[in-house]
């Protein structure tokens, strides 16, 4: 029987060696797998589904001076934020744009769901962003936060660390993701999105309202805190503690609002008249006078009222009788003679008789 010969020393020197460079490459491959960002179980199935498709990196950030700036893809780049329409003509813009807004009351809450504006962070719209292999919460990270730091592996989509100086609060706040830590930097809906449900959202189709719920003008990275206290409150009962930057917000609302063809109440429109008013923002001219100055024309005078005729003066009485050869000295002879009473024409008619000269005389 013919036995192997036994392994040379240096041949079992070997595989220590060996089996430690292959635990070595095991953890590199675990370490370097995309994570997942836990704010949410749905954010969480968003950012561990998605896989960016475009590598040619043509815009670098700046990363922390404890790593290197990781280069950003020109495909996931939103556009940059711009600077806050602190007044003047913005400010002038806002309420003009305002003021075509519709103003009508709330209409009820009944039917609300966070659903009916699609799947949470989707990448699936057709807004700015939509269909760039990033979930919009990682897309508004990577465009509002500095100093990032992406997750490696995930070809610069997962924001991994950054730092954010809060519009809503000006606190410079520290982002990094994890259980416990993600929270501290949220993404706000500018129009929440119950708020749009009861101001005209109802009405909008379905890929409309997930349009809107992903749309980056109407996102915003901020302060964990300060976006549950606003929860779902318009301009009429929230605005940022960061008084320097009201005056972006509700421009922001305007623009918004007014692209979704939404509708502000009464008490909403005028809390941000006077935000953009005191900002600087002037008031619609009001429609100039005429110049062009009028002659009347003529009325002409009314016709004078001609003056009541004076009543006719009466007619004295005329006696037209013939004198006749009949004569009553008084009433007693013409009753004594059978003649009373007598009339005017008759034989002995007189004037003498007649004392009321109504043409009878003697007639009582």
């Amino acid at each position: 029987m013919t036995f192997p010969p036994p392994s040379s020393p240096a041949t079992r020197k070997k595989w220590p060696w060996i089996t430690a460079g292959i635990v070595v490459v095991v953890a590199a491959v675990s370490f370097l797998s995309p994570g997942q960002d836990d704010q949410s179980a749905q954010a969480t199935a968003v950012s561990a589904s998605v896989t960016p498709t475009v590598a040619d990196s043509t815009t670098v950030r700046a990363a922390s001076s404890s790593s290197t700036p990781v280069p950003v893809s020109s495909a996931l780049a939103l556009s940059p934020v711009e600077p806050a329409a602190v007044g003047g003509a913005e400010a002038t813009a806002a309420l003009q744009q305002l003021a075509g807004l519709e103003i009508k009351g709330r209409a009820p809450k009944t039917g609300y769901d966070r659903d009916l504006f699609g799947q949470a962070w989707t990448d699936d719209v057709t807004v700015e962003g939509g269909h760039n292999g990033c979930d919009t919460r990682n897309d508004i990270l990577g465009r509002d936060l500095e100093q990032i730091v992406f997750k490696p592996g995930t070809r610069d989509c997962a924001v991994q660390t950054g730092t954010l100086l809060d519009p809503y609060t000006g606190n410079t706040i520290s982002f990094v993701r994890g259980e416990g830590t993600s929270n501290a930097v949220q993404i706000d809906h500018v129009v929440a999105l119950s708020d749009a449900w009861q101001k005209g959202a109802q009405q909008l189709d379905t890929a409309t309202r997930v349009n809107f719920a992903n749309d980056p003008r109407n996102l915003k990275a901020v302060d964990g805190p300060a976006n549950q206290q606003k929860s779902d409150g318009d301009a009429a009962t929230w605005l940022p503690p960061n008084k320097s930057y009201r005056c972006t917000y509700v421009a922001d609302q305007v623009e918004v609002k007014a692209v979704y063809g939404l509708w502000v109440t009464q008490a909403e429109h005028d809390a941000i008249a006077r935000v953009l008013q005191d900002c600087g923002a002037a008031a619609p001219a009001a429609a100039p006078a005429p110049t062009t100055t009028t002659v009347p024309e003529a009325v002409p005078a009314p016709a004078p009222v001609p003056a009541p005729a004076p009543a006719p003066a009466p007619v004295p009485f005329v006696d037209t009788a013939q004198p006749s050869d009949v004569y009553y000295k008084n009433c007693s002879a013409a009753k004594a003679a059978g003649a009373a009473p007598v009339r005017i024409g008759e034989p002995g008619y007189g004037t003498h008789l007649d004392r009321d000269g109504d043409g009878v005389g003697c007639e009582s």
